[in-house]
Parts: C-alpha cells; sequence; structure tokens
C-alpha cells in the first residue's frame, strides 16, 4: 500500500485506524472500558501485527453509545445488549418500510389489476 492509498482510508468509517490509547482518549474514557465492550462482544477490535488493539471510527461511535448508557448507570454488559437490540430493531424497521415500498409499488402498477 502506497502513501496515496493510505490516505484514502482516512474516511473509511471501518478503518482500523486508532489505538486503544488514543480510541479512549477521544471518548473520554478509560482502556478497561473499552476492553469491558470488547469482552461484552460488542466490538470486536483488529489487531496490528504487534498485537496492539485497533478501532475503527464506526466501532468509536458504537463504543460512545455504551459509554452514554454506562454514564446513565447502566451496567457494561447491560448497556451493550441495549445497543444490539436497539440495532437489530433498526434493522427491522428498515426490512419492514422495503416491503411496505414494495407492496405500495406493486399494488400501484398496472399488472396488479387495480
Amino acid at each position: 500500500m502506497t502513501a496515496d492509498d493510505s490516505f484514502g482510508r482516512l474516511d473509511d468509517d471501518d478503518y482500523p485506524a486508532y489505538t486503544m490509547g488514543r480510541a479512549a482518549e477521544m471518548l473520554g474514557t478509560t482502556q478497561g472500558f473499552l476492553r469491558a465492550v470488547g469482552e461484552a462482544r460488542l466490538i470486536t477490535p483488529l489487531r496490528s501485527e504487534g498485537g496492539h488493539r485497533r478501532y475503527s471510527r464506526y466501532q468509536l461511535r458504537i463504543a460512545a453509545r455504551a459509554r452514554e448508557l454506562v454514564d446513565q448507570g447502566t451496567p457494561v454488559e447491560a448497556a451493550c445488549r441495549i445497543i444490539v437490540l436497539e440495532d437489530q430493531l433498526e434493522e427491522a424497521q428498515r426490512i419492514n418500510a422495503e416491503y411496505r415500498r414494495a407492496a405500495a409499488d406493486s399494488a400501484d402498477s398496472p399488472d396488479s389489476g387495480a
């Protein structure tokens, strides 16, 4: 990968650009918190060749949501479960909206006999 290729990855939400220390600093939390959300399997950081955890911006947004819930008094494990459930609900609502659009489109089509 050339330097030009590396700069292109800076806009990639899934690129593991942040070390654990930097990620914790950005979130205003501890490295232990990041380990805890990893142990709860909310996020799985990639590992550098040296074995160090690396986080993407997408993972940092998820960890930030977990931190919000923990700051409100929710235990880490429960916060992680809530986030998973929120994500599943959002996906179900997206799929439901797609089905509704498809049903409306087929009802409006000339071949439907409507």
